[in-house]
Parts: C-alpha cells; structure tokens; sequence
C-alpha cells in the first residue's frame, strides 16, 4: 500500500457539499505546490439509471484539477440502482470490488503527494457491498473528514453517529450551508459540545446563495421547460411549493416563501395568480402542458417573473426539480473557486490539508 497522504470527504447526507469541498481543498494543496489526485470510488451522481452516464463530479475534477486520469480508474465502481439490485441479488463480489478500488487508487497515487478522495452519496452509501465510506478509509488508509448540515441542534445526532463508525480515522467535521438563523446556535452550542465529546470542528461555512441553488434557467435546461416568458431567468431556487389548495390559502402559503418555485397545473389560475404575487417566489413552473391564460401571463411579464413549462405530471416533475437543486451548482470551476474562497475565509485549511 502505497504511503501517499489520504483524505476522504464523506458527509451525513446527500446534498451536502462534498464535491465542492473536495475539489476545492485539492485545488488548495495544488496551490501549496503539491501534486495532488482525486477519486470518487463509488459513482453516484449518474444520469442513468443503468450508469451508462458516468458521474460528473470526477469529470469535474479532472477538468479543474487538470489531470489525466481515465474515467474507469477515478470512479471504478458506478453505484447505479442496476448495480445495487444485483448486488442484493449477488451478482457483485464485495471482494473483487475492494480490491478494483485499491488497485486503482495505488495507481492514481504512485506519483502523487497527496490523494483526495470524495465519499459517495451519504457516509452509509455502499452498504451492500461492503464499501461505506468507513470501509472505504480502512481500506486506503484515509484520514476523514465529515461535511455536515446545521439547521438544529438534533442535527449533531447525524454527525455523532458517523464519527462513532469512523472513528480515529475522523480528523474532524466542517459544517456547510450554514443559514444565518442556524449559526449563533452551532457556534454558541452545537461547536462547544462536540469538542467536548473529542470531535475537532475545522469551521463552518456560511449558506452562499451562488452555491445553494440553480438559476430559474439551470433549472429550466435541467427538466426540459419551455420558457413562456421574456423575463430574466438568472435569479435563484433553492427550495419548491407545490401549488395544490385555493387562491387565497396558497397566496399566505407562498407570501412565506424565499427563493422558491411554485409547481402547479398549468390549469390552475388561481394558484398561478397567487404565486406572482408573492415577492419571495422566483419563477412559476407550470406541469401537464397546459398553456396558462392570457391573463397570467400579462401578469407574470408585469412581475418579471418567468414562466416555465412541462409537459410531464406534477409528482415527476417536482421529482425532476429536486434533483436538480439537491446536486447544487458544483458544476464549474467558479463553484470549486467559490468554494475554496469560502473555505480560506471559515474554515482551518492548514488543518484539512
């Protein structure tokens, strides 16, 4: 086994950051004029459901970090739900898999100074196969560090759980998309209890609006809307309504809204009505393909507010929608750029890496 220093960037949840993070703290070693490599050994962020599309975070990473790594040898088992219905069914051999994933990762790490690799999905993804990202650090000697949420206290049973099944091998947790409301709490309360049960806190990032969410145009591109209206489509999502109740209950239900969409039947005036009137609502997305009125249209053009169309059912496409926004904008180099801005401004580089 090769002796390259390791990191492994795991988290409590999907959505977390992890892409972003690890990409990021590579780009930062590169910068420390390290030669640094990447692997993501279980690809999960796939665009089909027979992983014949293969993840895009490793694609991202090789384009950032500018290596020259194959596909198969950065991402050497596509964690698909295909995959996964024959591993229950023991097609997979949990052996061979961890020994695919060491042998390439010795490869990756021959010629390196340091090695990052990203968790896949949540820190329990890759159970049955025995390659959660715990058995994943034992079995390329990583060092680990866990991204987390913060929203309440109830938060840190996640992040107590995984540091128990990590371990020494836990170096510490960084807390990511961290709302302005949550952080006195997390840094008053959530921070000092967890250093007194002997878990280090490297920091905490703040939620960053350029990060959170996808432009109301990203997410258009992203489920095959056509755009009814002229308006600009650069304002954010982070977060979706479902149009379902009356008029007047659905314009007190969106008035409560921040950077949302507002899915409904492209049928239902009423709740269309409601939703451009509502300052926090960004863009209405309208299901079944039915073009709405006139009317709601004059409406959302005096709003600027864009309106989107699909021609699939409510339920898939809010389906649609949350994936989208839950995958984040890691899709650039301006996202990992962003990133590791962030990450020298609240977080202690020189301790993750």
């Amino acid at each position: 086994m090769t002796d390259t220093p390791t990191t492994l960037v795991t988290a409590t949840g999907e959505g977390a950051g992890k892409t972003a993070i690890t990409v990021a703290l590579a780009r930062l070693a590169a910068d420390r004029d390290r030669s640094v490599g990447y692997m993501k050994p279980k690809g999960t962020r796939l665009q089909s459901n027979v992983g014949k599309t293969l993840d895009q975070d490793p694609m991202l990473a090789r384009e950032v970090l500018g290596l020259d790594a194959e596909m198969h040898q950065m991402e050497p088992v596509v964690y698909s739900p295909t995959f996964v219905e024959g591993a229950i069914r023991g097609t997979e051999d949990a052996g061979a898999l961890s020994d695919r994933i060491r042998e390439e990762y010795e490869e990756l790490a021959a010629d390196r100074d340091q090695m990052f690799i990203e968790g896949g999905g949540s820190w329990t993804t890759g159970g049955v196969v025995d390659l959660t990202d715990v058995d994943v650090a034992e079995l390329l000697g990583a060092r680990v560090v866990l991204v987390a949420g913060y929203e309440s206290p109830n938060d840190l049973d996640d992040v107590l759980a995984a540091a128990d099944a990590f371990g020494d091998r836990l170096a510490g947790v960084v807390f990511n998309k961290v709302s302005d409301d949550a952080f006195e709490s997390l840094d008053q309360d959530g921070i000092p209890f967890l250093e007194s049960k002997g878990i280090t806190v490297f920091g905490a990032i703040p939620t960053e609006k350029e990060l959170a969410g996808v432009t109301v145009g990203e997410l258009a591109d992203e489920i095959g809307a056509e755009l009814l209206t002229d308006a600009p489509t650069d304002g954010f999502v982070e977060r979706f309504l479902v149009g379902a109740m009356g008029g007047d209950e659905a314009l007190r239900y969106f008035r409560r809204a921040r950077d949302a969409a507002v899915i409904t039947g492209g049928d239902r005036a009423d709740v269309q009505t409601a939703a451009l009137e509502a300052s926090g609502v960004a863009c209405l997305v309208l299901t079944g393909g039915h073009r709405p009125s006139g009317a709601v249209l004059g409406k959302a053009a005096d709003a600027g507010k864009p309106v989107l169309a699909v021609n699939t059912d409510t339920v898939t496409t809010i389906d649609r929608a949350e994936g989208v926004v839950r995958g984040g904008r890691t899709r650039d180099a301006r996202t990992v750029e962003r990133m590791a801005e962030l990450l020298g401004a609240h977080v202690d580089v020189d301790a993750l890496i």
